[in-house]
């Protein structure tokens, strides 16, 4: 996760809009809702200052009254879906009672879900933690879940990093764009993975024996499931090192 520190004071004013021009038509919220409806339509390649403007009705300087340019409207954009995502678990861990691996859990399937469902913003996602303000609270809420666990604050920065890592690395490159043949419609996923599954039972056995070992999970595997199973592994691995059962 990239932190970042506060941006040095400039022309602009306490709301980020710079002084000295009149007032445009739309509003920050506006602008950020609009962005994120053409990254999830386009991708991030879809998203420019001009595409943003059309969508509202104006010309692209109505949009640089709200953002300083096209990386601050991709973080901003981001942050505002993880502030649904801090809104779903806003109550988790809330009960002195309740586990802390249970709720980390929770936490880190409610950002997958997010990430998996919309491929772009696994590479914007606590990207600059000094302006996305909801994914500075969403890292802060799964760190006080490990914290509970009462590991060191070396351990605890290690573990709630791996966990964030392991689910927007997961959830990024399950949102990769499809191979070309699916893509294009020439095959579906299934056909393709069953000639991916030929191609490993062909390999010889001796020289790829772990590929041979685990080819029938592989054939039939479900990505979500996977990532399921890869999370509890690691939190099964927290949880022994902070000497619980």
């Amino acid at each position: 996760m990239a932190v970042m520190s506060e941006p040095a004071a400039s022309s602009r004013t306490r709301t980020g809009v710079p002084r000295g021009r009149a007032r445009a038509s739309h509003s920050i919220d506006a602008v950020i809702a609009g962005a994120v409806e053409i990254l999830d339509e386009s991708g991030a390649q879809g998203l420019t200052t001009r595409a943003l403007a059309a969508r509202l009705g104006g010309g692209p300087a109505s949009i640089y009254w709200y953002v300083s340019g096209r990386e601050e409207l991709l973080d901003l954009a981001a942050d505002s879906v993880l502030a649904s995502v801090l809104t779903a678990v806003s109550g988790v861990g809330d009960s002195d009672d309740s586990d802390p691996i249970a709720c980390a859990r929770m936490i880190a399937v409610a950002l997958f879900d997010a990430i998996v469902d919309r491929p772009w913003l696994g590479a914007y996602a606590m990207r600059n933690t000094a302006q996305q303000i909801h994914s500075l609270q969403l890292y802060e809420k799964l760190g006080q879940q490990v914290m509970r666990l009462g590991l060191s604050p070396r351990n605890c920065f290690h573990a709630t990093s791996a966990i964030v890592g392991f689910v927007i690395g997961t959830a990024a490159d399950m949102g990769q764009q499809l191979p070309v043949e699916v893509a294009s419609g020439q095959m579906g996923r299934e056909e393709y993975l069953a000639g991916a599954v030929t191609q490993w039972r062909a390999l010889d056995p001796l020289q790829y024996p772990f590929v041979h070992h685990v080819v029938d999970e592989f054939a039939g595997h479900d990505d979500r499931d996977q990532f399921r199973a890869g999370l509890d592994l690691l939190l099964d691995g927290l949880r022994l090192s902070a000497g619980r059962r």
